[in-house]
């Protein structure tokens, strides 16, 4: 089995979007980290309205050996023949049960089901130098409670830093 790493760049609140969907607080230091570790492992697995989001911003030009699958209620058409649409946390799983690593990285509702099921080995948060008091929070599901061990903290920029962690299980 893979090793599962949530990746999510965050506000220093907790957001990972405004209200609006609106990501364009993130760094383009950020972007990099990110694309790079979705490069790196060869896959992204990602929400629906997350998946339509990276359409819309042409952010899947910059991943375009990048196997994309989204979990979704319904099935749609996807605009790459490398992606592909599931259904629950444990069958996009199955399809990247061949790699190494595995990055999950949004929305909030799926980065919630994961960690609620106990999927998650690693998680990177990347900590941007903002606040907004409304917005798309990282985690939006049922309560729960994991414990963290801190692996690593690295400066992105001058104002941002990445959290590592890991997941105790």
């Amino acid at each position: 089995m893979p090793k599962v790493i949530l990746y999510m760049a965050v506000s220093l609140n907790g957001m990972i979007a405004k209200e609006n969907d609106d990501t364009s607080w993130v760094s383009k230091e950020e972007w990099e980290c990110y694309s790079q570790a979705a490069r790196n492992a060869g896959n992204l697995i990602v929400g629906h309205r997350t998946y339509d989001l990276m359409n819309e911003e042409g952010e899947f030009s910059e991943l375009p050996d990048v196997k994309v699958i989204t979990i979704a209620h319904d099935s749609f058409e996807t605009v790459s023949p490398g992606h592909a649409v599931v259904g629950s946390p444990e069958e996009a799983l199955a399809m990247c049960s061949d790699q190494h690593e595995v990055i999950v990285a949004g929305g909030g509702i799926m980065n919630a089901a994961f960690l609620q099921k106990n999927l998650v080995d690693e998680i990177y948060i990347d900590v941007a130098p903002i606040i907004f008091g409304k917005g798309i929070k990282l985690l939006n599901g049922d309560d729960f409670t994991l414990n963290l061990k801190l692996l690593g903290v690295t400066h992105i920029s001058d104002n941002e830093v990445q959290l590592h962690y890991q997941v105790i299980k």
